[in-house]
């Protein structure tokens, strides 16, 4: 660390203005595509070189998908963007005063800042869960749940022991939002139709899955209606949901929920929820609930010259009171509008008000299984399933990725195979990273 202080991030000296992105996310890379060819310079901050489809990160969990498919490299996707720089480094803090920002390899000033590293996963403070169970965030992460979850079948084939077994073979997935549903719909595929022809010798009615969560009902962000259908495709896939029920305790081996039941299990995915990710440095009063207050315009409370865009913004509207759903349509609408605003503002016109626009929300739960929430109204199925399969494949990042996934879907479908079951590095807990899942 001491070798790194020495390091500073220069970037040549320009005549534009300078803005710093930080992030490659939804909100980072639409805001920078919405500048292109304006007289700024733009400098994006990320600690990886690519954006993520998170959307998809749960089949490249399942072996459905490789990562390099859901994943743009960064400097590619801005390649043609005059006055634009990308430096692999991860934002430590901010230094409204001074307008600078402050990482690993050294410090950096601007004249705009731009916050948009949107969200972590919310562990609610609790080091048990966030030291032995598999958070869906980013793609080293999906890469560990599909190595332990293959290492766990090769070690059942060699396990005598029946205990042992079946803590191999539990898979516990916490939180019934879209993350959770589609896990549990992915891994009731890979033991129907899959996981039987590489491993013959193992009986499957061992392989027990299970879906934890404290609400009423699943998908709480969406319909009733579609909560329900989730409900009735995940039972098709015998998953034992249960609703009103939470976590209480969990030592790698057991897992203990609040109505005295204890599940024998190795494997616990955790997708309770998130929280933003934070950076400091900002006014304390312009964080709430893990997020940054911003106003009508994105403009960070209290602070001249700072934005924050996505999950990480917290806008309190009359119609949303607790701020807008931290989801990539939400970004992507927030992102454009400050591009946008950025080039009124050089024309000395006034700018433009947010308003979110919601368009829908959808999951799937398998094969032909989807739900979708219009304005209007909602549907379920085959038809939601395709409908799913096209908004997902078109906001893919990449004509190469596009190609990759369909073809990957298409042959899925015709076969019920899956190419990916490949154990590249084995898993080793407590020696895997979990970047940016500190509590």
């Amino acid at each position: 660390m001491g070798k790194l202080s020495h390091l500073h991030l220069d970037i040549p000296k320009s005549q534009n203005k300078r803005i710093i992105v930080i992030g490659g996310g939804f909100a980072g890379i639409q805001f920078i595509k919405s500048l292109k060819n304006a007289p700024y310079q733009i400098v994006l901050l990320d600690r990886h070189n690519y954006h993520t489809f998170q959307p998809l990160l749960y089949q490249v969990a399942t072996a459905g998908l490789e990562p390099d498919s859901i994943a743009g490299a960064l400097r590619h996707l801005f390649e043609n963007h005059n006055d634009f720089y990308f430096r692999m480094a991860r934002v430590t803090g901010i230094d409204p005063e001074k307008k600078k920002i402050k990482t690993l390899v050294g410090e950096l000033d601007y004249d705009l800042l731009v916050i948009a590293n949107g969200s972590k996963t919310n562990y609610f403070g609790d080091q048990q869960m966030y030291e032995r169970t598999f958070p869906m965030k980013q793609i080293p992460q999906a890469l560990d749940l599909r190595s332990h979850l293959l290492q766990n079948f090769e070690q059942t084939v060699m396990s005598p022991d029946q205990d042992e077994q079946d803590r191999l073979t539990n898979f516990v997935i916490v939180g019934g939002g879209p993350t959770g549903v589609e896990v549990a719909g992915a891994l009731g595929e890979l033991k129907k139709h899959v996981l039987p022809k590489d491993y013959p010798d193992i009986d499957f009615d061992i392989m027990k899955l299970h879906l934890v969560d404290a609400g009423p009902r699943l998908l709480a962000g969406m319909s009733e209606k579609s909560g329900d259908k989730a409900l009735e495709y995940l039972k098709a896939f015998d998953v034992d949901v249960r609703l009103k029920t939470r976590l209480e305790a969990y030592d790698g081996k057991d897992v203990k929920l609040t109505d005295g039941t204890t599940i024998p299990a190795k494997t616990v995915v955790w997708a309770a929820g998130v929280t933003g990710n934070v950076i400091d440095g900002l006014d304390q009063k312009a964080i709430e609930r893990g997020r940054i207050l911003v106003d009508s315009f994105n403009k960070v409370q209290g602070h001249e010259d700072i934005y924050a865009l996505g999950d990480i913004a917290l806008l309190k509207e009359d119609s949303y009171p607790n701020g807008h759903p931290m989801v990539a349509p939400v970004a992507i609408q927030q992102a454009t509008l400050l591009g946008k605003n950025l080039r009124r503002q050089l024309s000395n016109k006034e700018p433009i008000a947010f308003r979110y626009r919601d368009k829908g929300s959808m999951a799937t739960i398998g094969r032909n299984k989807a739900v979708v929430d219009m304005p209007k109204f909602h549907f379920g199925g085959l038809f939601a399933w395709m409908v799913w399969m096209f908004v997902h494949l078109m906001s893919i990042v990449g004509f190469r990725n596009r190609l990759v996934i369909l073809s990957n879907w298409v042959w899925n479908y015709l076969t019920y195979d899956r190419g990916t079951r490949l154990i590249i590095r084995t898993f080793i807990r407590g020696k895997n990273y979990k970047p940016g899942d500190t509590l």
